[in-house]
């Protein structure tokens, strides 16, 4: 039951809340599962704005051919924007908007699993797409973007969350740098990781691999606004920590602090702030503040979305609006008794399971990804923090201060750490690294090789052709 207006909600039993919304799941069963999502930037060959009816053509052609899907949300125009296989768990939808189809890969404990699973649903729908002169292809910002149409899925849930977005300009008096780009997830595209932890582990999980984040930006950058601003290479950091996601720098990013124990997790995620929730059904989006904060208002005011039009609405914080507390950060500890790792922009089609595989094979050597780190000096104890070298990695030119061919050997070591974590649980999943293996080589990411490629004139059609297909 909610509880009284009257009555405050101590700190206390915020705390105890939080606990068994994050930290309990943690400890119900260990199954080692994997769940992988990967998002997908919609092009028009044309060179025109992505055709909405095209997209819900495509989309029904989909529920036709594989009858195992079924709608899970429709849109208020009576469109699917989500469709669901309840056996496996697969998700198909829209992220944002209809420029961008999201695969949620229910989780499994082999990854070639996902990886069969992915192909074919991505297959069926690029040739579909591509009978109405539209496609799919791997690359973290739509290159098209300039030609579409920024416009959020008729939802409360994505108009609620650009309508936050777009509201940057009411905090003005904040000492605070914002971009101008709040339809930034209707272009850009990721590849996230859920892995299963255990609240033994947890601590060491965080600790470990916010230190890992600075090299991922350098193997995976795949993020480039062509046209406005060519040397930074993974821009999805800027999207998020320049928005309103990040008025509170502790709901993106890394942790900034080296965490002790659980109560010191727990006190992180008290520092978080929350900006919406729900009501009879409706969103509300409301002035982004700490969660404690919130649960010490007798009253908060916000804006409800009703069928794209807004209003004005007064509520009473309830203990579980808790449920809507969200951060953005790399390394997000979800509900679910899971860690997703969220850095990492859509890859290269064929090599879309890389991200996955890099991860769980790091996750299964923990012990001495930790020790390499924790003794490495080639990146760090160099008077920069993870966040700070994340921040110089995102961009084309190395620092000065970084010895490239020391770079890509720490690099090459924490390869083949993952690939013993993944040679340790026995499921051939370690080919998934090979292009890895391939980029440490030639001392690239995808975003580099698309700068070089399109320097030597071959054209942005030929890289979104390249990156867009299997073989």
């Amino acid at each position: 039951m909610p509880k009284n207006a009257n009555v405050p909600i101590t700190s206390q039993e915020v705390k105890k809340q939080l606990y068994k919304r994050f930290i309990e799941p943690t400890t119900n069963g260990y199954k080692d599962f994997i769940g992988i999502e990967i998002e997908i930037p919609i092009l028009n060959l044309e060179k025109t704005a992505v055709n909405f009816m095209v997209v819900h053509k495509v989309t029904d052609i989909f529920l036709e051919n594989f009858t195992q899907f079924k709608p899970k949300v429709t849109d208020h125009n009576g469109h699917f924007c989500s469709l669901i296989d309840e056996k496996t768990g697969d998700i198909i939808s829209y992220d944002c908007s209809y420029n961008n189809l999201e695969f949620s890969l229910g989780k499994e404990v082999n990854l070639n699993n996902v990886h069969n699973r992915f192909r074919i649903y991505y297959e069926f729908f690029k040739k579909t797409f591509e009978e109405y002169n539209h496609t799919l292809t791997g690359i973290g910002i739509n290159p098209y973007r300039k030609y579409n149409k920024h416009i959020p899925i008729p939802s409360e849930r994505y108009q609620m969350l650009y309508h936050h977005l777009c509201s940057y300009s009411k905090y003005s008096k904040l000492p605070k740098y914002f971009h101008d780009y709040p339809e930034y997830g209707m272009f850009s595209s990721a590849s996230q990781v859920q892995l299963d932890v255990e609240k033994k582990d947890l601590i060491k999980t965080i600790n470990t691999f916010s230190k890992v984040e600075p090299l991922k930006a350098v193997l995976f950058s795949n993020s480039v606004l062509l046209e406005e601003n060519e040397e930074l290479i993974c821009c999805r950091d800027m999207f998020w920590q320049d928005s309103t996601h990040g008025i509170n720098p502790h709901n993106i990013g890394m942790y900034e602090t080296e965490l002790e124990d659980i109560n010191d997790l727990i006190k992180y995620i008290e520092s978080l702030n929350i900006y919406c929730t729900m009501r009879d059904g409706f969103y509300i989006n409301f002035p982004t503040m700490n969660i404690l904060d919130y649960f010490n208002k007798d009253t908060v005011e916000g804006d409800y979305c009703d069928k794209g039009k807004y209003g004005k609405v007064k509520f009473h914080p309830e203990l579980n609006d808790i449920k809507y507390l969200r951060s953005f950060k790399f390394l997000d500890l979800t509900y679910r008794g899971t860690i997703e790792y969220r850095s990492v922009c859509t890859q290269p089609i064929r090599d879309a399971m890389c991200v996955g595989a890099f991860q769980l094979g790091l996750k299964h050597n923990l012990d001495e990804v930790e020790k390499l780190l924790n003794d490495d000096n080639v990146i760090y104890h160099q008077g920069y923090t993870a966040t700070e070298l994340r921040r110089l990695f995102v961009n084309r030119n190395l620092p000065s201060f970084i010895n490239e061919d020391k770079l890509y050997g720490l690099l090459y070591q924490l390869l083949d750490l993952s690939r013993e974590g993944l040679e340790k649980r026995g499921y051939n999943e370690e080919v998934f690294l090979n292009p890895l293996y391939k980029r440490v080589e030639n001392h690239t990411n995808p975003a580099l090789t698309m700068l070089n490629n399109l320097e030597n004139d071959v054209s942005i059609e030929d890289v979104i052709r390249d990156y867009g297909t299997f073989k």
